[in-house]
């Protein structure tokens, strides 16, 4: 198995686990490979795995959710395939957000640095479309923080409530939340 795949296989270990939770056990069972292979892939095991998660998830945020923002359109266009975007990222809100698991216990001083610049620059990216859309650099940054907030604390909610509702609520109504003075 390529270590591409094992990085895809072991994502969703980490996102239904925790980094406490993502056990060695658990990590071979889901790559369907032994200990002694996980470990000549990530020699140092379970960190440098997560790690490489996030490093990948990076990446697919950058594709998925930061391209569209950055892309040319009017800035109303651009939220809107932010949304729609960031609603098949989550799978509809089945999916838990990455950042957000490895956010909390042991894992948050281990990547919090790592986390952090993730957010920030999904923060940055939508602000500088809500100046663009004329709003003043505090308020888009405000505005920008509250939307991630919306999306993260609907995930959480889907998560715990078992139902896709809220999140589906926020999506819905993110651009126009966003867009609005």
């Amino acid at each position: 198995m390529e270590k591409e795949e094992a990085i895809a296989r072991i994502v969703k270990v980490f996102q239904q686990y925790g980094y406490e939770g993502a056990t060695l056990t658990r990590l071979s069972k889901a790559t369907g490979l032994g200990k002694a292979s996980l470990y000549h892939h990530f020699p140092k095991g379970k960190e440098e795995m997560a790690a490489a998660v996030l490093n990948s998830l990076n990446h697919c945020l950058e594709q998925s959710i930061l391209a569209p923002l950055r892309g040319s359109g009017e800035p109303r266009e651009r939220i809107r395939l932010m949304s729609i975007k960031v609603d098949e990222f989550y799978n509809c809100g089945q999916q838990s957000c990455l950042l957000a698991v490895l956010a909390i216990g042991e894992s948050h001083n281990l990547f919090h640095t790592q986390i952090g610049c993730a957010l920030n620059l999904w923060i940055d990216t939508l602000a500088q479309v809500l100046i663009e859309a004329g709003f003043n650099s505090d308020a888009a940054r405000q505005k920008a923080e509250d939307a991630i907030l919306q999306i993260q604390g609907s995930l959480v909610l889907a998560r715990g409530l078992n139902d896709t509702a809220p999140f589906k609520r926020v999506i819905k109504r993110l651009p126009e939340y966003l867009l609005n003075p």
